[in-house]
Order: C-alpha cells, then sequence, then structure tokens
C-alpha cells in the first residue's frame, strides 16, 4: 500500500535552526506536535511548513536553511523580521489571542492584521506550490486561521485537489467575545474553506458552530456539520493528549530516580505542590499565589509542612503585559514568603525560567498536588504530564474549572473557579488532605483517560478523518 502525503502546517517549524561555520543545522524539538505524529510514520510521508524563526535574506544562504531542513522534511517559509513580528506579535498574540481567551479591552489596529493577511498569503503561495494532487494538509492554530481559504483558491488555480483540515489549539469564545472582532468574519471564512476543523472540546466546537450561524448565517441542523455557502464542512472534537510512555521511560531514568531520591530527602515529612505554568496572564497565576497566601493565612497549623513549587516558564518576554506580569508575581511571592517564611524556610519555591526534561519529572513524581489555576486554557496539557508520573504516589489533581483539561477530568480531580481566592484556598486544604483511598480512586480515573487519549491516538484520528475528504 502507498504512504498518504501529508503535509503538516505551523507558524513556527518544530526545529530549531542555527549557523554553524559556514553552514546551517537544524534539529528536531520534542514538542507535542512532533511526538502526536510520530505513531503515523508507517502509513504517512510526510513534509513540515512554517517559519524557521531566523531571518535569513541572502538566497544562496536561504539555500542552505533549505538544504539544512530537508534532511528532517521540513520546508522553510522565510519572513522578514518586521512582518513576523507584526504578525506574531502585533495580531496573532496581541488581539487575536486575547480575544480567543476571553479578554476584554483589546484595541484593534489594522497594520498588524494587514501583517497577518500577508503572512498567511505568503505561507499559501509556497504550500500551493509545493502541494501534490491528492496531498492532506493540516494547518494548526490561530495564527493560520486565513489560510484554509487562502491555500484552496490557489490550489483551485492549479487543478489540484487536496483535503485541507485545521485545528485549533486555544479555546474558541462564545459569541459575544467573538463579535468584538472587527475581522471576525474574514477569519471564520476563513477557517470554514477547510474540510475538516478540529477543536479540543465540545464547547469549543459549539462555539465556533454559533458563531458561524449567527455572524455568517450559516446553516448547522446536522450534528458535527457546518452547511456554508455550496460547501459543507466537518467540525468535531479530537481530544489531545500527551505520550504517557516518554514520562514513563523517563522515570526509570537512573540519574533521574537519583534525584528524586535526593528531593524527598530533602523535603522529608512535607507536602509538595507543583505549579508549572507558562509565564501568562491566562494561567491564572496572580489567583494562584493569592489562594496560596490565603490557604497559609488559614491554617498555620501547616506552616513549614507545605512548599509550593512554581515554575514560570518565560514567555513574550518583549511584550508590555507579560513583563508587567513578571513583576507583579515576583512582588506577590516576596509577600507571601517574607510573611510566612521561618528560619527552617520559605513556603513558595518560585523559578522564572524553564527547567529540563529530567527535572520536570523529578518534580512531577515527587508533588503530593498539583495545582493549575488557568482563567482559560484551550487544554492543559501539565494535568496530563502529571498524572503520566503519579503512579506510585497518586498525588491529586486540582484543577480551574477553565482549563480544556476539566471537560474530561473534572471526576478524577478536585475542580473550583480561579477567580475565588477563598476557593482556591480550601481545594488547596482538600487536596493535601485526602484519604489515601480516595487518591487512589481518582488516580485511576484520571490515568486510564490519559492512557486511553494519547497524543499519537489524536493525530492517527484526525488524520484518517481527513483521508475520507480526498
Amino acid at each position: 500500500m502507498s504512504k498518504r502525503n501529508l503535509i503538516i502546517v505551523s507558524n513556527r517549524l518544530p526545529l530549531s535552526v542555527k549557523r554553524v561555520d559556514n553552514a546551517y543545522t537544524s534539529s528536531l524539538s520534542s514538542g507535542g506536535l512532533v511526538t502526536s505524529l510520530s505513531g503515523l510514520t508507517k502509513s504517512t510521508q510526510f513534509r513540515w511548513f512554517g517559519w524557521p524563526g531566523i531571518q535569513v535574506q541572502d538566497e544562496e544562504e536561504r539555500g542552505k536553511v533549505l538544504d539544512s531542513l530537508a534532511q528532517h522534511g521540513a520546508v522553510a517559509i522565510f519572513l522578514d523580521e518586521e512582518l513576523a513580528h507584526s504578525h506574531y506579535n502585533g495580531f496573532s498574540n496581541q488581539i487575536l489571542w486575547p480575544i480567543l481567551h476571553y479578554q476584554s479591552g483589546v484595541v484593534f489596529t489594522d497594520k498588524p492584521w494587514q501583517a497577518y493577511q500577508r503572512v498567511n498569503e505568503l505561507f499559501a503561495e509556497t504550500i500551493a506550490g509545493a502541494a501534490q494532487d491528492g496531498d492532506l494538509i493540516w494547518v494548526h492554530d490561530y495564527h493560520l486561521m486565513l489560510l484554509p481559504q487562502m491555500l484552496r483558491a490557489r490550489l483551485k488555480a492549479q487543478g489540484k485537489h487536496c483535503a485541507v483540515g485545521f485545528s485549533l489549539h486555544t479555546p474558541f469564545p462564545a459569541g459575544d467575545f467573538w463579535r468584538s472582532l472587527p475581522v471576525r468574519n474574514e477569519l471564520i471564512e476563513g477557517m470554514l474553506s477547510a474540510d475538516l476543523i478540529g477543536f479540543h472540546t465540545d464547547e469549543y466546537k459549539q462555539n465556533f458552530t454559533q458563531s458561524c450561524a449567527n455572524i455568517l448565517g450559516a446553516r448547522t441542523e446536522i450534528p458535527g456539520k457546518i452547511q456554508y455557502k455550496d460547501r459543507l464542512i466537518c467540525a468535531d472534537k479530537f481530544i489531545v493528549g500527551i505520550d504517557p510512555a516518554k514520562f514513563e521511560d523517563t522515570l526509570r531514568n537512573e540519574q533521574v530516580q537519583a534525584r528524586i531520591r535526593e528531593l524527598e530527602e530533602k523535603y522529608k515529612g512535607m507536602q509538595i505542590i507543583i505549579g508549572i505554568d507558562r509565564l501568562d496572564y491566562i494561567k491564572g497565576l496572580t489567583q494562584k499565589l493569592k489562594g496560596f497566601g490565603e490557604f497559609l493565612d488559614q491554617h498555620p497549623e501547616m506552616k513549614n509542612k507545605v512548599v509550593l513549587f512554581q515554575v514560570a516558564v518565560p514567555s513574550r518576554e518583549d511584550v508590555k503585559e507579560y513583563q508587567e506580569l513578571e513583576t507583579e508575581l515576583s512582588t506577590l511571592v516576596g509577600k507571601i514568603n517574607g510573611k510566612h517564611a521561618t528560619p527552617d524556610g520559605t513556603p513558595i519555591i518560585y523559578m522564572h525560567r524553564s527547567v529540563s526534561f529530567d527535572e520536570l519529572t523529578a518534580l512531577y513524581s515527587i508533588a503530593d498536588v498539583c495545582l493549575l489555576t488557568s482563567n482559560r486554557d484551550g487544554m492543559n496539557l501539565v494535568a496530563f504530564e502529571y498524572v503520566a508520573c503519579q503512579a506510585r504516589r497518586h498525588g491529586v489533581l486540582a484543577l480551574s474549572e477553565f482549563a480544556g483539561a476539566s471537560a474530561f477530568m473534572k471526576e478524577g480531580s478536585i475542580t473550583f473557579n480561579p477567580a475565588n481566592t477563598t476557593q482556591v484556598a480550601e481545594a488547596i486544604y482538600r487536596a493535601l488532605t485526602l484519604d489515601e483511598e480516595e487518591k487512589k480512586m481518582r488516580y485511576e480515573k484520571l490515568s486510564s483517560f490519559v492512557n486511553a487519549n494519547t497524543s499519537a491516538k489524536w493525530g492517527e484520528n484526525f488524520i484518517n478523518r481527513l483521508s475520507r475528504h480526498i
């Protein structure tokens, strides 16, 4: 049987490209999308298209970058620095991202929107030229919402028929938030040129479907289908996951085991709460810290018996709002530690940096509670990662009801509204005081869900569905 040809498109290529002497080297990152598609290699031949993350103006130099990427089946779409910045920071992250995550007060300006359109056009031109008749094309995320429409027009002009899929990795908001965006029609029309549109939860799918009906007058009587103009588009939920085996294998590593023993010895007799988040206002980090502070106020008997390890991975550091958030978090950590620290230790260990995969796995393994306080979140795979590392301890997942993961993991976790500081404090106390039998029962529910909904299964399900549209 011949292999299917799949073109995967994301804003950034999942590779890091570096200049070494007079040449370029590229190495594959270990991101979620890479893992999701690793199981498809037997049946599918795929190529990646996206921005390489570096500016290369010279044609000869571009050729060298393309040669380096070709070894990994990847193709660079080159953008000049100003255009890339205006598309990524100006429109995608300062206008579109906040609206997708229910943030109000977004100011729309035309220049970033023009850059967003131009980048989507450049992607469409490169991909349409490289695609062959019968290829599957899978477009990813909010940076490229216009791409399915632009791509379809170019493919049609070239006499090529390809099945186009689009996956959104953020929430899709309820109607009033989406309507506040002046270019809402253009963006959803762009998505509606795909044959199959994937969302993480039923709620996001429903919000999108209703916006199509209310804003564009699309017909939505058939479940899972949207009739727009002369086309019938499939929209469905595809549960994204992780590769649990990767965490289980890492936990067996001798150095990781040694690190686990070291941490357990250091924090003997204490309960550990872990928080792993990108430094982003959607993650509810200020609410988390305030909730933890209130928990310490309410339960002085637990002083020196509980420690919160909070990793805040740097993100969008050139954006003012993110700089201000980092300052606010550092101040809050200082206040809480200043109030509750003793000569024996501080209640919060705050790390504003990335941690290695080995260290991350060790931290997950020793934590009694994982606390996630997202205001809004597409899914939040940290919840899955924590569960994958808890076969021995049966730690408790305390999860915001606004994380996409709570749609599936509510039963096995303690859920709360992160806007209510008292609820956060109560959820922490409850998670720390659950009896062993209850913890084991909750863990088993979560573990069976995480193992049944892997990243490989997600990739396979989407591609199999998309193949029906050829």
